[in-house]
């Protein structure tokens, strides 16, 4: 007996096809675009980002370095204050005084006695302005001077050069009936008015001679200072109009002995300070000068 097999029975059920939709269409998007991006990009932007890194390390490099400089320069200048060089003494309190470490003027004692010592100095320049006010120790004036001063030194000047400090800074009284002075550019004659004037003065250094940049504060003025004789007190604590006049007046008195030197003919008193204001009181070196010549035989 035979069977029949309907057709439809033997139909193959349908092939599904390979094609299937992704599940995250956004994700897949995504993922083309990235992985589209080219190796010349890439390139660029990892080169872009090296840069950048380059120079942060390169400044992070040079600060560090700057830093290092200074640190070894005010090393440097903090030891000239802290070893300090001390003059002969003659007396317990000028045994106790002590001057920075600085270039300072050239002398040679010609003779020292109890009360002062006879000094030839050799030859400097100075920069110099005048002091406001009628004294020459008040602290207003005294600073005003001293800030114009360092203002040259520290380059405010023609060619902008910081120049070293130097010691000592000085204090002298000018005459009221006038007094020449040569600028470096041009020779003035500054007549001061009915008072006395006090100017205060740097020492230049040394390694520049006459060559000095010249001043941009016209208040400033560069003054060689020729060879001279001179007679000096030392003495400590801090300056005062008061000290000046008494220590002045004993040493006008004391050169009145004196068998080999007299003040000389028109000298004004001259005051010297070698530390710096934070100095303690009793360390601190100050000199009272007046300009003497030989007797006559």
């Amino acid at each position: 007996m035979m069977l029949l097999c309907k057709p439809s029975l033997l139909t193959l059920p349908p092939l599904r096809t390979s094609t299937s939709t992704p599940r995250n269409p956004k994700r897949s998007l995504s993922i083309i675009t990235t992985n589209s991006t080219s190796p010349t990009q890439r390139r660029r932007t990892m080169s872009a980002l090296e840069a950048r890194i380059s120079l942060v390390f390169a400044l992070a490099s040079q600060a560090s370095s700057l830093s290092q400089r200074l640190l070894v320069d005010t090393a440097t200048e903090v030891v000239k204050y802290v070893s300090p060089k001390r003059f002969e003494s003659r007396t317990l309190e000028e045994a106790l005084m002590a001057v920075p470490d600085l270039e300072t003027v050239n002398f040679k004692v010609l003779s020292r006695g109890d009360l002062y010592e006879i000094r030839e100095v050799e030859p400097y320049f100075v920069a110099e302005t005048t002091m406001p006010g009628r004294t020459g120790f008040d602290f207003n004036g005294a600073s005003q001077s001293f800030n114009v001063l360092a203002g040259y030194l520290f380059g405010k000047n023609t060619t902008k050069e910081t120049m070293e400090m130097t010691t000592p800074v000085f204090t002298r009284k000018t005459q009221s009936d006038g007094e020449k002075m040569e600028m470096t550019t041009p020779v003035i004659t500054k007549r001061m008015e009915d008072q006395d004037k006090w100017q205060m003065s740097f020492v230049m250094p040394s390694k520049y001679g006459a060559n000095l940049p010249l001043p941009k504060d016209s208040s400033v003025t560069i003054r060689e200072v020729p060879r001279k004789i001179i007679a000096v007190v030392a003495f400590s604590g801090f300056v005062t109009d008061e000290e000046v006049k008494q220590r002045e007046s004993k040493l006008r008195e004391a050169l009145k002995n004196d068998a080999q030197f007299q003040i000389k003919e028109g000298g004004s008193v001259e005051i010297a300070q070698y530390n710096p204001p934070f100095t303690l009181p009793f360390q601190r070196r100050n000199e009272i000068a007046l300009e003497v010549e030989k007797k006559e035989k």
